[in-house]
């Protein structure tokens, strides 16, 4: 038994829910990385985007995964702005005004955003416009996506992002250690209940997004069936 065990009788019992937190956390991670690709595969085939799809890197920390999901939801958040000033430019006050009027009828909305995509890319989808309008019409841009970024900035700073993913298969002492890297063994029941806080926030934040992107994705596969 190791001299720390003696002093904490607790820290066996910590390592597990260390070990446990941390396989929950790049789950979900993980999950979020192909819902962001969902999400840019039906803004790149319907919307004319160009979004570059994302993968997890096993060779490198939690941070730099975190970075890279952060990039890519901040390029979805800059082309909706784009769609928003798009349709803000090619249609008339009224108009563009109707797209944000709950009181109007959808079919007439979608129709409205389908116009403004022929003209601005010749040649779409016949989903386009309904695409658009429930990107602009929903908080996944304007909430969603903006709270997943500020969470997975402040995972990415704390002392879970220079954790390595690929301790993942090395077994429970193995991912311990890594993880001992930056917290002393006096100090795992912080660390226990830091990524506790953490993980809730995130995952009930991911599982916001990722049901909002089912959303999108099912009315696509809907109309093309």
């Amino acid at each position: 038994m190791a001299l720390s065990d003696l002093f904490y009788p607790d820290n066996p019992k910590r390592r597990q829910e260390l070990v446990s937190l941390h396989q929950e956390l790049l789950d979900c991670m993980s999950t979020n990385f192909r819902a962001t690709n969902d999400l840019a595969r039906v803004l790149n085939e319907h919307l004319g985007c160009t979004i570059t799809y994302i993968q997890m890197r096993k060779s490198s920390t939690v941070k730099e995964n975190c970075d890279i999901i952060i990039q890519a939801m901040s390029e979805i958040q800059h082309q909706v702005q784009k769609i928003d000033s798009d349709m803000k430019e090619k249609l008339e006050p009224v108009l563009y005004q109707k797209l944000y009027d709950i009181k109007e009828p959808e079919l007439e909305k979608i129709a409205i955003a389908h116009k403004v995509f022929s003209i601005v890319l010749g040649e779409v989808t016949s989903t386009a416009g309904m695409v658009a309008l429930k990107l602009l019409g929903s908080n996944l841009i304007n909430f969603t996506v903006s709270k997943l970024i500020s969470l997975l900035a402040q995972i990415g700073a704390s002392v879970l992002g220079g954790i390595s993913i690929t301790v993942l298969g090395l077994g429970v002492e193995m991912i311990f250690h890594a993880i001992l890297g930056a917290v002393e063994r006096n100090q795992l029941l912080t660390a226990v209940t830091s990524y506790e806080k953490h993980l809730a926030e995130f995952k009930a934040a991911s599982e916001k997004y990722q049901h909002a992107i089912r959303e999108v994705t099912s009315l696509v596969r809907q109309q093309v069936q």
